[in-house]
């Protein structure tokens, strides 16, 4: 049994050659968001959802980039509407966003 339902990891890794990454897409502002909207609705804690910061995902031509576990979904994202259909489908729901998928 996993301690969390779902395990959400950010990439919010910051390359310092000017190759392109997830942090120049605005990654750590939707981190932040989501955070704060997972907390809203009372989803985070255990048994629940935990979301982390991670480094390099080494894919940083799609990005941005977050996963989740345990089922390993990988998903690109722009704005807080592709946050709040994340959370909305695949959190609450169990639905995987293929729009999204990266």
């Amino acid at each position: 049994m996993n301690y969390y339902k779902y395990h959400i990891f950010f990439c919010l890794n910051q390359r310092e050659d000017g190759e392109a990454c997830c942090s120049d897409k605005g990654a750590e502002n939707m981190f932040m968001y989501m955070k704060a909207k997972i907390k809203s609705f009372d989803l985070n804690g255990e048994s629940k959802v935990r979301i982390n910061r991670a480094g390099c995902f080494d894919r940083c031509g799609e990005g941005p980039l977050l996963v989740i576990y345990p089922e390993a979904t990988w998903y690109r994202f722009i704005d807080e509407e592709d946050i709040d259909e994340i959370i909305k489908s695949h959190i609450q729901q169990g639905k995987i966003v293929t729009r999204l998928l990266a």
